[in-house]
């Protein structure tokens, strides 16, 4: 497996770390990535990483779980303080990054919105900076638009602009979007994550992600835009769906794994 591709414990969804555990020892990856919740039994991830010299690559966050975001400042503190206590624990574990959904639209014109998230999340972000943890927004599909505001490339720009963070790029929401290349080329330097799965034509189920290469992602060349672009960072594998539970969680990882190694192999990277 090459050894900028991530494991996530996300496509493996309901297993406990000890099954997670076996799943690295037989995929045998150099980078692996938590749920936050997770983290809360910090011995067992710190079991994990050591006993497998893995790289703690990232950490899912929802920011305000079935919370809009609100102007109103007294509603901040509690997603604050959850968010600041997930950085320490990040940062203890040796940690790449936190990648995060905003929380949701509510009444908000998006313009406020995402105002109202800049300056909720500003001390968060110094936090996480002084920490040495690199605090990300992914795109989401509009389905989730009860927790998150940045459904598309020019959105997710806009957004970590404004807030003075980074990005984590999930090429299965966007590969479709007009102007791709510009808009991947803008996001790079704030990129430090890209999720990676596939689309199949015609699947409707949510989640519906495909291995690598299966499906209508044109993965060498975004890949390729990317790699000039000056992306350093991981690929972070994100299955699920009913195509890798028909194959198999495991084995759909594996041949993600092997095909997006031998991408980046021809590629130079």
């Amino acid at each position: 497996m090459h050894e900028r591709i991530s494991i996530n414990s996300i496509s493996f969804l309901g297993s406990p770390l000890t099954a997670f555990a076996e799943i690295c020892r037989d995929l045998q990856p150099k980078r692996v990535s938590f749920l936050n919740s997770e983290l809360d039994d910090a011995g067992s991830v710190r079991r994990l990483l050591d006993e497998g010299r893995y790289r703690f690559e990232t950490c899912t966050h929802v920011f305000m779980p079935g919370q809009h975001l609100d102007p109103n400042e007294e509603t901040w503190a509690e997603p604050r303080a959850r968010l600041n206590s997930l950085i320490d624990r990040v940062a203890a574990l040796g940690g790449n990054s936190i990648y995060m959904l905003t929380g949701g639209h509510g009444s908000l014109t998006w313009e406020q919105a995402a105002e109202t998230f800049a300056a909720i999340i500003a001390p968060c972000a110094l936090r996480a900076r002084e920490a040495g943890v690199q605090l990300l927004i992914e795109n989401a599909s509009v389905l989730f638009a009860d927790n998150h505001i940045a459904h598309n490339l020019r959105d997710l720009a806009t957004l970590a602009e404004m807030a003075d963070i980074g990005v984590n790029v999930d090429i299965y929401g966007i590969w479709m979007e007009a102007d791709l290349k510009a808009s991947l080329e803008r996001l790079m330097p704030r990129c430090h994550l890209i999720q990676a799965s596939d689309y199949v034509y015609g699947d409707r189920s949510l989640p519906c992600r495909a291995v690598i290469g299966d499906g209508a992602v044109p993965w060498p060349r975004i890949l390729d835009w990317v790699l000039s672009a000056g992306y350093a960072g991981a690929f972070d594998l994100e299955l699920m769906g009913p195509r890798i539970e028909r194959e198999g969680r495991v084995a759909a990882n594996r041949r993600s794994a092997e095909r997006l190694s031998e991408m980046l192999h021809k590629l130079g990277a």
